[in-house]
């Protein structure tokens, strides 16, 4: 469940841009010829539902139908009681509330057309549950998975994407900027993080650690408190009004090391969507929003290569005169033949 406060900005995320997005799918959907798409949400799969409508949910979950014409209709788990609160947040036709959303959503599919062609994100991830409501509610209905279809239509970065994926990434590194090498404790510094991040808007803030990069680089939720080596490393996965990024700063390491650092990274990242700058590194990933999940790997040392979206998180660890280092921020791809630049850039302390 959700802490911070989800409301809905007009001004940093207007009606005009979620038509824009709308109209977007729709020609992809009929390029495909379906009839309607379903999109499923909940709160750690909720970027595909937010992206079109602005919708995040605290908790439980939803389906969001997109038809040919007018708005988007949400079918919720959640009970009446926070419709009014639904409906300030998100742009769709109309709130459903039903504790079996599949049947639910089948049922009105079906009463349109009853042999209606659905695409449904994220097909593969969605419970047998809902899957058995939807044929139940619209026996005829042929269902389809449409998750590369849509997420081809939302690779493209549109300018209310990239502000609201910078404000986030401003604020995580506002957030991890509390983080020094004279602090008293992982669990302080953590602790001041997590409260600055929220107090600066974050839906959700996700932290994790690696306390002694001398020792192990790998990134941790630490439980409790942990010994610190002479370099540490935190990383902050960040939400404001549905845009995730993730934010990596290492502690600790000497100032001209620092400085190589954030160059190398730079360069490197100014090469996507090629390798060839990344690859040089110990390892890297690449992570950005291309269906229902925030943050899908879509590249990395160990990743196979999948469609890059225009805004995504790179992360990456390097090895600076025998000393390892993590690095990470959020970028935005250029058009072909721009370099990528990243959205802040990376600091140490």
């Amino acid at each position: 469940m959700r802490r911070g406060l989800i409301a809905r900005s007009p001004a940093e995320l207007p009606d005009a841009a979620l038509a824009a997005r709308l109209e977007r799918v729709r020609a992809a959907m009929a390029q495909a010829r379906l009839d309607a798409l379903i999109v499923y949400t909940n709160n750690t799969r909720a970027a595909g539902v937010s992206w079109l409508t602005g919708f995040v949910p605290y908790w439980s979950e939803a389906l969001l139908v997109v038809p040919p014409q007018g708005e988007p209709v949400l079918v919720v788990a959640l009970t009446f009681r926070v419709k009014t609160w639904i409906e300030r947040t998100s742009r769709v036709a109309e709130v459903m509330h039903t504790p079996r959303i599949g049947l639910e959503a089948g049922r009105m599919i079906a009463a349109r057309k009853a042999d209606t062609a659905v695409g449904v994100v994220d097909f593969d991830h969605l419970s047998a549950g809902i899957v058995d409501d939807l044929a139940r509610g619209g026996p005829r209905l042929a269902l389809a998975d449409a998750t590369a279809l849509f997420a081809r239509a939302r690779a493209k970065a549109d300018p209310t994407e990239i502000a609201l994926a910078a404000k986030a990434a401003a604020i995580a590194h506002r957030a991890l900027a509390q983080a020094r090498r004279d602090g008293e404790s992982l669990g302080g510094m953590l602790a001041a993080v997590d409260a600055t991040a929220r107090t600066l808007g974050a839906e959700e803030i996700y932290l994790a650690a690696a306390p002694d990069l001398s020792r192990d680089t790998r990134l941790r939720r630490i439980e409790g408190e942990a010994a610190l080596g002479r370099t540490f490393a935190l990383r902050a996965s960040v939400a404001y009004k549905g845009s995730w990024v993730r934010v990596v700063r290492t502690v600790g390491a000497e100032t001209s090391a620092c400085r190589t650092a954030v160059d190398d990274f730079a360069a490197a990242v100014a090469l996507l969507p090629s390798e060839a700058g990344l690859s040089r590194f110990a390892s890297w990933l690449v992570e950005g929003c291309r269906a229902t999940q925030p943050l899908d790997a879509v590249m990395g040392s160990g990743v196979a290569a999948a469609l890059l979206p225009d805004l995504v998180s790179v992360q990456a660890r390097l090895d600076i005169d025998g000393v390892p280092m993590l690095i990470g921020a959020p970028a935005l791809i250029g058009e072909r033949g721009e370099a990528a630049g990243l959205l802040v850039s990376p600091q140490f302390d």
